[in-house]
């Protein structure tokens, strides 16, 4: 069965930087780009980041270029979202997600609040 568990969210200051995981299980993980996306209330779902199966290719929404970094391991079947200098307007549910031929995955997401 796959599983995509993401965690790392939470309540952080503007400015301020958080690190989120997401550990995939029941596919072979180094075969597969992975995506962040996010949705904020009210709106749709959108893609912030991708990276391809082995790491080396990787881009961004332009609302998070030079804030955001998308890694992963494949040791560990973790993908990673770094966001640094974090706005009120990055408040959402990020999740990730990948794609197996015609289905596509999403883990539960986790919350990102950015507050003063």
């Amino acid at each position: 069965e796959v599983q995509l568990v993401e965690s790392g969210g939470g309540l952080v200051q503007p400015g301020g930087s958080l690190r989120l995981s997401c550990a995939a299980s029941g596919f072979t993980f180094s075969r597969y780009g992975m995506s962040w996306y996010r949705q904020a209330p009210g709106k749709e779902r959108e893609l912030v980041a991708a990276i391809s199966s082995a790491g080396s290719s990787t881009n961004y929404a332009d609302s998070v270029k030079g804030r955001f970094t998308i890694s992963r391991d494949n040791a560990k079947n973790t993908v990673y979202l770094r966001m640094n200098n974090l706005k009120p307007e990055d408040t959402a549910v990020y999740y990730c997600n990948f794609r197996q031929l015609l289905n596509v995955y999403w883990g539960q997401g986790t919350q990102v609040t950015v507050s003063p």
